[in-house]
């Protein structure tokens, strides 16, 4: 999941492949009027051209080209609304695992232990339809990740993962680990040897269970970065993204039907279609819209309206599919809105912090609060308790992040770079 996202800020300056910058802004048409998929037709010159008259020139036909243009200031500015959706889909997550989950309200459970929606049915009813936060992460990933890897080399694009997504998860994994054994009962621990292989976040691959069982979602993560990577890898353009989600959600349709375990492993079909989404919101947004990214939007909403359902009958099983189809079509609404820039006057500094936030908070907040509800359901009211324990990890989330996730990240990326550094060196001296 994007839960832990990328920077909703500027990317960094500098050259970009098939945009519209070298160094610096170009001057650009209104943003006021959407371009169209030619903004640009501009003749590569006259040829054979010959003059009847003075003042008179007659032409052959001139080759064209035409080249999409991005919307001026949509490459340079953060996008606060981002960050607080970021945030809001994380909270509704912690709502739903608190008090909307199917585990939670069977009898006897080991967190309330008697059903939820018998303590608290209203709250339950609306908890019910929080997992939906995860399918908001891998859109509003598909976004953040095309907007911050834009104009970015592989190496950077590689180094930015890298420092986003191991510190707080590296903590996260010792934090939930050391409170398992602390406060024994509720959740099983697991052997030092999954613990240990947890730290490399491909524990999945090797079928080790996570130690906390919200780290799934980075599985799927982890696999939008090693398929996007080719994209970076060629430079992103217009062009060469709109293929990509062609080419992906192609794949993602044909691989399940066709059986190939291994293409399906990799093209990852239950996510992809979010992510193809996002994908296409930052195209609609960085170059304006027009009536093929809507279309592949459009496709992704049917498709993940579907995936949605299979969802609630394998999973989830407490929400109904016409409530989560309005709910993601809702959001996905208000991402176009972000998309067109009606949200850009949204310039709340809080929410920057909101957005920092998220990741950590993701991260940490089930087995340890589930546990602490454990221990504390039959000492306070249910709701105060609910609001408590989550606004304990906003806290925690935030010392995570200004201790741990900051300096840590400022460590590694010092060492990749040097690291990449010395293997440049090296290959331009072999």
């Amino acid at each position: 999941m994007s839960m832990q996202g990328a920077d909703s800020g500027p990317p960094a300056r500098g050259r970009v492949v098939g945009g519209t910058r070298k160094g610096g802004p170009q001057a650009i048409p209104s943003p006021r009027q959407p371009l169209p998929l030619a903004t640009a037709e501009q003749s590569r010159g006259p040829t054979g051209a010959t003059t009847s008259k003075p003042g008179r020139t007659t032409e052959k036909p001139a080759r064209t080209t035409a080249k999409h243009a991005a919307l001026p200031g949509r490459g340079d500015r953060r996008l606060y609304a981002i960050d607080g959706l970021r945030l809001l889909a994380a909270l509704v997550v912690a709502f739903h695992h608190y008090a909307g989950t199917w585990r939670v309200d069977r009898p006897g459970n080991a967190i309330w232990g008697r059903p939820v929606s018998d303590i608290m049915p209203t709250w339950f009813r609306f908890s019910a339809y929080g997992w939906i936060g995860v399918e908001v992460f891998f859109v509003i990933s598909g976004f953040v990740i095309c907007m911050s890897c834009w104009g970015r080399t592989p190496r950077q694009f590689f180094t930015s993962r890298v420092i986003r997504l191991y510190p707080a998860y590296w903590f996260a994994i010792l934090f939930t680990s050391a409170a398992l054994i602390a406060m024994p009962g509720v959740w099983q621990r697991h052997r030092a040897r999954d613990v240990l292989l947890n730290f490399t976040m491909l524990q999945s691959g090797s079928f080790v269970s996570n130690v906390d069982s919200v780290y799934w979602t980075l599985w799927s993560e982890l696999r939008f970065y090693l398929l996007f990577m080719a994209v970076v890898v060629a430079g992103l353009t217009y062009r060469r993204v709109v293929v990509f989600c062609c080419l992906w959600g192609a794949a993602a349709m044909i691989a399940p039907a066709a059986g190939f375990r291994p293409a399906t492993l990799i093209i990852n079909p239950e996510g992809a279609w979010y992510f193809i989404a996002g994908l296409a919101l930052y195209l609609m947004y960085r170059f304006g819209q027009d009536l093929l990214l809507w279309g592949i939007l459009g496709m992704s909403w049917l498709m993940g309206q579907r995936e949605l359902g299979h969802r609630i009958d394998t999973v989830e099983r407490v929400s109904s599919w016409r409530g989560s189809v309005l709910i993601f079509t809702v959001f996905l609404l208000v991402m176009v809105a972000v998309s067109l820039g009606h949200t850009d006057r949204i310039r709340w500094k809080w929410l920057v912090t909101a957005g920092a936030l998220t990741y950590p908070f993701y991260l940490t907040h089930y087995l340890v609060g589930t546990t602490v509800i454990n221990r504390l359901h039959d000492a306070m009211d249910p709701r105060l308790l609910v609001v408590s324990v989550i606004a304990g990890f906003l806290v925690l989330s935030w010392l995570v992040h200004k201790f741990v996730e900051a300096p840590l990240a400022r460590l590694l990326k010092r060492g990749l770079d040097t690291s990449f550094a010395r293997l440049r060196n090296a290959s331009s001296m072999s």
